[in-house]
């Protein structure tokens, strides 16, 4: 296991292929992060789409090449059944920009790509320009990334990141902490080919500034996030993707944390290197 990371969205029409939203006021796809607070899941989108986390980036103008979706070759129609226990098979032993890389080219290969590549967009270095262009150009394919790296950058703005309390470089207020974390629950293939593969993550994510006078403070929301995947370069590398709100379990009695014990607890507690 490695240290993790701490990282909205229009839909654009139907154009056959799988849909990606870019940050508007909420980079996980919910409602406008200021403002009255609402009650239960909806306050939980406010809150920056808590997440969609993320993906906070994510979200990004993609909408695909559309290779993945004219091939003729057998696809699975149906979710593939998988373990609900992960095999024990290390992902990999290499990493570009401190994101797991080189993944089997197998069903569980794709797995693990999907899932570590969404800890890395659902992390702080999304908010954060350099961090952000160099995180498109590892995880997604070439054409992918030279089209998405404007709209990101249009998609964090200085007035996005304001309303999420950073500065104009993506930094918190002194004495706070940014937290924005993905943390994956499970994983499913949707289809897979020799040469492509749809796969959806299921997580929680977190997200929010810990301070004692933050108006948004870190909560948590659960989403899917569906990636288009294609066997590039020796690696799987993202043509798409798209997220949608759920399956969230019956929220239970824990009492909240501080944003001091918040604060604390992220920076104790890494991510890890996740496999099927």
């Amino acid at each position: 296991m490695n240290p993790g990371d701490e990282p909205v969205y229009t839909d654009y029409g139907d154009t056959g292929h799988t849909r990606t939203r870019l940050p508007d006021t909420d980079p996980y796809g919910g409602a406008p992060r200021r403002g009255p607070r609402r009650s239960s899941s909806r306050s939980l989108m406010t809150v920056v789409g808590v997440v969609v986390l993320l993906i906070a980036a994510i979200a990004f103008a993609n909408r695909g090449d559309g290779s993945s979706a004219d091939r003729s070759t057998t696809k699975t129609d149906r979710p593939t059944t998988a373990p609900t226990a992960a095999s024990g098979t290390r992902p990999v032993d290499t990493k570009s920009a401190g994101v797991p890389t080189g993944f089997a080219h197998t069903q569980q290969g794709a797995q693990s790509a999907a899932t570590n590549y969404a800890v890395a967009l659902g992390s702080t270095g999304m908010f954060k320009k350099n961090s952000r262009t160099t995180l498109l150009h590892v995880l997604y394919t070439s054409e992918a990334a030279a089209r998405l790296e404007g709209p990101m950058d249009q998609a964090y703005s200085t007035d996005f990141l304001a309303r999420m309390g950073l500065d104009a470089v993506g930094n918190p207020p002194k004495g706070s902490t940014f937290v924005s974390r993905v943390v994956p629950v499970g994983t499913t293939v949707l289809q897979y080919t020799d040469h492509d593969a749809k796969v959806a993550v299921w997580y929680l994510g977190l997200i929010g500034m810990a301070n004692t006078t933050s108006t948004d403070p870190v909560t948590s929301s659960w989403k899917t996030w569906t990636f288009d995947l294609r066997w590039s370069n020796g690696d799987w590398k993202i043509l798409s993707d798209a997220q949608k709100d759920g399956p969230a379990p019956v929220p239970g009695d824990d009492k909240a944390a501080t944003s001091d014990e918040i604060s604390k607890a992220i920076e104790e507690y890494g991510g890890f290197t996740y496999a099927r």
